[in-house]
């Protein structure tokens, strides 16, 4: 791991890292917001997975997390969203013109198309090799992990909490992609990752998984905050879609509608600290669940 830049914000410790990706084959980006409680033993972890077009930067710069994430002992990851820049063969990562496809655009699962295939494995990544990195450098309590995002990054981090309760206890989301199979967005992507077969898209829709993933009432309860504002709400987004699949399987879900707030980071530091607090009382409860055993 090479530590790229370090800063002291909010009493803790704030870095920006790069480090060999074995699943994406070049060098991938991340910070990471490590609490001042960090002095005194391990703290609980969030990791925050971001939308189209952003990097490590976007959350970390605009998001204003770490005033509450250091109230609250927590370290907070923010990984970026796709493959860039060239790999171990000194060969340029594959990119698309469009801004929803490619670079920035990773949508946080294993391509198995080309050109994608090689270097589009953001599932395995965030899963595998983020997670070594983390351990392998940071006093992270690894029993207690939550994980979050937006749009885009809200997709992944509701896809993978599904798919690793064992790694990760707390899921939440910011304007999140519940239904990516019904939606344009969804629709490009999974097409040119994963091929025409739609059948081996399901495994990467929330809300399809949440429909056959049996019953849901023993997981955490999942935070949802959508703006009414949202230009993309209607025709992208289908929180109602993640809410009919929750009730049908028990799964305790809260959507906040909320008036007049837009797909941008606005909204998302305006609700952040609610997700940060959500995510410390799931981890927190877990810690006293696995005292009490």
């Amino acid at each position: 791991m090479e530590i790229l830049s370090q800063h002291k914000v909010h009493g803790g410790g704030l870095g920006y890292y790069s480090h060999a990706s074995e699943a994406c084959v070049c060098d991938m980006r991340f910070s990471v917001f490590v609490p001042p409680q960090a002095a005194d033993g391990p703290v609980p972890v969030v990791t925050w997975l971001s939308g189209l077009t952003c990097t490590e930067d976007n959350f970390t710069t605009k998001a204003g997390a770490y005033g509450v994430a250091a109230e609250l002992g927590l370290m907070v990851v923010a990984p970026d969203t796709s493959p860039r820049g060239t790999d171990r063969d000194g060969n340029a990562v594959p990119d698309d013109d469009a801004y929803d496809l490619g670079l920035g655009a990773g949508f946080y699962l294993d391509a198995t198309e080309a050109p994608w295939d090689q270097h589009f494995n953001m599932y395995s990544y965030i899963i595998r090799d983020l997670q070594a990195v983390l351990k392998d450098n940071f006093a992270g309590d690894w029993a207690r992990q939550g994980i979050m995002g937006h749009s885009m990054g809200g997709h992944g981090a509701l896809t993978i909490w599904l798919k690793n309760l064992e790694t990760f206890t707390s899921a939440s989301a910011v304007a999140p992609i519940c239904a990516p199979m019904q939606c344009p967005w969804g629709d490009k992507a999974l097409t040119a990752y994963l091929g025409a077969n739609r059948a081996a898209w399901a495994n990467h829709d929330a809300t399809e998984l949440m429909k056959n993933g049996g019953d849901g009432s023993s997981r955490a309860a999942i935070l949802v905050d959508q703006g009414l504002g949202d230009n993309f709400l209607d025709g992208q987004l289908h929180p109602h879609l993640l809410e009919e699949a929750c009730a049908a399987v028990g799964q305790k879900i809260t959507v906040n509608r909320r008036e007049g707030y837009d797909h941008s980071y606005f909204f998302i530091a305006s609700v952040i600290d609610d997700h940060l607090r959500h995510h410390a009382a799931v981890l927190t409860e877990n810690l006293g669940s696995e005292g009490n055993t």
